[in-house]
């Protein structure tokens, strides 16, 4: 199957690891030209040599970006345009909010988690849209959490700000339908990253209820490249109707409908 991303502008957010970085490296075998974004110079750096590597298009290349600060994000979708003259897919990811429960979180806990996790992703669609509306089309992947359908004991911040996503998304998907923009969430179960890593390890401390390998009924964690497939279709060319939906990819975990 054609994907139809050769020589499409990316914009691929938190991607110097984890599940961003998987989903940049798929768009990347698929020929567009990504531009991934984070924090930390350094990181990114060192992904875009990786990406380059083992996929062999040179296309590639960061911005520096807090998904916190709204210049940030501003400057990191003008260079996307000035790079290739528009965007045509925009993949929004943010790293998680810290676990804890209700009463351990303070206000500051809560502000942060709002602007990471729910308006980086406003902000983010703000600045693509027109470009997007411009051309009568393009795709948004909002990353978000299984949180989304089925919410995960010690993880409160979480499952407050990512429904919050499936919101937006649906929105959106009723707003920027008539000039051909598809926007779709997706959450990730157990994956093998580092966020998964540090919960583990975290989750002696705080109730944190992340299912255990035997409990999936697939039997063993997700790749990150696994979950990046499920990205790259939803912002392909390959997808013309699917918008404003919700997909957990979690190898049959989740018990909810």
């Amino acid at each position: 199957m054609d994907l139809g991303l050769e020589g499409k502008s990316v914009i691929v957010t938190a991607a110097s690891k984890g599940l961003g970085k998987a989903s940049a490296m798929e768009f990347a075998r698929e020929g567009a030209y990504v531009l991934i974004s984070s924090r930390n110079k350094e990181q990114l750096e060192t992904a875009v040599a990786e990406i380059k590597e083992n996929t062999g298009n040179q296309q590639i290349d960061y911005a520096v970006c807090d998904m916190k600060n709204a210049n940030d994000i501003q400057k990191l979708v003008e260079k996307a345009v000035s790079w290739n003259g528009t965007v045509d897919v925009l993949v929004n990811n943010a790293g998680g909010p810290p676990a804890g429960s209700f009463l351990d979180m303070t206000d500051e806990e809560w502000y942060h988690a709002f602007e990471l996790n729910l308006l980086s992703f406003v902000r983010t669609i703000r600045a693509v849209a027109p470009y997007m509306q411009r051309q009568k089309r393009g795709a948004i992947v909002n990353l978000a959490s299984s949180s989304i359908k089925q919410s995960i004991d010690g993880l409160v911040l979480s499952n407050t700000m990512r429904p919050g996503i499936v919101g937006l998304s649906k929105t959106l998907a009723r707003e920027l339908g008539e000039d051909n923009i598809v926007i779709n969430t997706v959450g990730p179960g157990v994956i093998k990253t580092d966020r998964i890593s540090e919960l583990t390890k975290n989750s002696g401390e705080q109730s944190i209820s992340l299912a255990n390998e035997s409990e999936i009924p697939m039997g063993r964690y997700g790749e990150p490249e696994e979950f990046a497939k499920a990205i790259v279709f939803l912002a392909s060319g390959a997808n013309t109707y699917i918008t404003g939906q919700t997909l957990v990819v979690e190898g049959g975990n989740v018990r909810a409908l």
